[in-house]
């Protein structure tokens, strides 16, 4: 029987964003954790996500709650996702 290899995305997060989370409420936080463990098991593209959209160039943006959304980019060609911003919509880079 072949053992069947699935990719693990290395998923980075900032230390800005790192801040970040201590600063927003529990329920976003778990929310973003969740976010990132899908993240590393299927990768950069997050279709079952609220208000999830590519924003061009590898970048990539979800909504986390009502207020809140995260950001990430992806290189294609590599295994490795940068979730560069998490926090209020408002403020949200793009």
């Amino acid at each position: 029987m072949m053992e069947q290899h699935t990719i693990r995305y290395d998923v980075r997060i900032t230390k800005k964003v790192q801040k970040n989370l201590r600063k927003l409420p529990l329920d976003v936080v778990r929310r973003f954790a969740v976010l990132a463990e899908q993240l590393r098991d299927c990768g950069p593209v997050a279709h079952d996500w609220k208000n999830y959209g590519k924003l061009g160039d590898g970048r990539y943006h979800c909504h986390l709650a009502y207020s809140y959304s995260a950001c990430w980019t992806h290189e294609k060609g590599t295994i490795t996702i940068e979730v560069y911003y998490v926090g209020s919509r408002e403020n949200a880079p793009y």
